[in-house]
């Protein structure tokens, strides 16, 4: 998990930044001519504006998780570790493709996965339910 997000956070963070520096300055000047805290510009400028990209950095991260393969392959050598301690359904897939040569059944798994995936990005989608700020 700690090398996962090692290797994750940098990325999100440079998405973040991005995002925030897209925020218009002017809509930060207004408030404070209106008297708003930096809580108030945080909570009625930043985050509405934020919100789009979290969204996004959510979905990625899940569907990341969701396909984690090189970390677990790594430590445990393809085996899935002592007791699949470390067997996610990517090392799982592959393991049926070129261990066990049997590829239907590995077709079958990684198209689930897919299905999988794709029902809990329409889930977020749903619960984030995104609207243009513009």
């Amino acid at each position: 998990m700690l090398m996962n997000i090692w290797s994750t956070a940098p990325l999100f963070m440079v998405i973040y930044l991005a995002a925030m520096q897209e925020i218009p300055e002017n809509l930060y000047e207004a408030a404070t001519i209106d008297g708003a805290s930096w809580l108030d510009k945080f909570v009625c400028i930043t985050l509405p504006f934020l919100k789009p990209i979290t969204f996004f950095i959510i979905v990625m991260g899940v569907i990341g998780t969701f396909q984690l393969f090189d970390q677990s392959y790594i430590f445990s050598r393809g085996s899935g570790g002592p007791n699949n301690s470390t067997l996610t359904v990517v090392l799982l897939i592959y393991q049926y493709a070129f261990k066990n040569l049997q590829m239907g059944y590995a077709a079958a798994l990684a198209l689930l996965l897919a299905l999988v995936i794709m029902s809990v990005t329409l889930i977020q989608r749903y619960l984030f339910k995104e609207e243009n700020i513009d």
